[in-house]
């Protein structure tokens, strides 16, 4: 017969386990949430939902524009030429992200493609690596840098998607 008698402190110790893996959990999940509701976001113009995904210094980094703050993300969304995007059709399409969370800091990496409306149909306009960082703030996790390459064939692009995936996995973890 075995025994199944768990003793208090087992006990204890499962529990405090269970509930660091729960919020690992959410945490993931939290983060995953936040980059990918950039797309429909930024789609719909929705200026200060866009920049509010940043911390308020948050730096978004595209390889045309360096956007420095809320401000700077919210007049990018609100420019002429991203209005133009939305009023002809387009579609900011994030794939899922690969997150890795260490306490109340995460990175991310993930493919983002731009497709647009035009006469012929619809084109992909761009196919972008990103990577992320982010910070856990009292409001809730924020974006603290977004740097996104295009994926035409520059080394730095690939060399971005391997820094949030090649990462080494800490004595323990699971991969």
């Amino acid at each position: 017969m075995t025994d199944t008698t768990t003793t208090g402190t087992d006990l204890e110790r499962r529990l405090a386990r269970l509930e660091e893996r729960t919020r690992a959990l959410e945490d993931e999940r939290e983060v995953t949430r936040l980059i990918l509701s950039y797309g429909p976001l930024v789609d719909s113009g929705s200026a200060d939902a866009v920049a509010g995904l940043w911390d308020a210094d948050g730096v978004y980094d595209v390889d045309e524009l360096l956007m420095r703050g809320r401000a700077q993300i919210a007049a990018m969304v609100r420019s002429d030429a991203h209005q133009g995007w939305i009023a002809g059709g387009c579609a900011h399409f994030v794939g899922p992200p690969h997150v890795t969370v260490t306490g109340d800091d995460a990175t991310a990496v993930s493919y983002s493609l731009m497709v647009t409306h035009g006469d012929g149909g619809f084109a992909l306009r761009r196919a972008t690596a990103n990577h992320w960082t982010l910070h856990r703030a009292d409001s809730g996790w924020r974006i603290v840098t977004r740097t996104a390459r295009v994926l035409d064939g520059r080394p730095e692009s690939p060399a971005l998607l391997a820094s949030g995936v090649c990462a080494p996995v800490a004595s323990g973890e699971r991969a």
